[in-house]
């Protein structure tokens, strides 16, 4: 009685390579899946932390430069005023009437 047979044997590993084809699509797909379901659920607006960070400070920067400049353009106001007129005073002078 014969111990090996060659058809068996082909048979097995076709099988084993074709198991594994599976397993490497199997492995493919869940991580499509997870990166459209990232995608998803992030907006998929594809905006990393590190960019998302970047414009927070951005915006902190130009925050910080409005009020420098609000504070130049009262002390400005303030300056043009005519000494010892209060700036309402000044705002009522200056304001066309109808």
């Amino acid at each position: 009685m014969q111990t090996e047979n060659k058809l068996f044997e082909d048979i097995s590993k076709v099988a084993t390579a074709a198991l594994g084809t599976l397993a490497g699509a199997g492995r493919e797909f869940q991580e499509v899946a997870r990166e459209r379901a990232r995608e998803f659920v992030g907006g998929g607006d594809g905006i990393s932390r590190d960019e998302f960070e970047a414009v927070k400070v951005m915006a902190a920067n130009a925050r910080a430069e409005v009020e420098a400049l609000k504070a130049e353009v009262a002390a400005l106001k303030a300056a043009l005023a005519p000494a010892g007129e209060a700036p309402a005073a000044a705002k009522a002078r200056k304001a066309p009437k109808a």
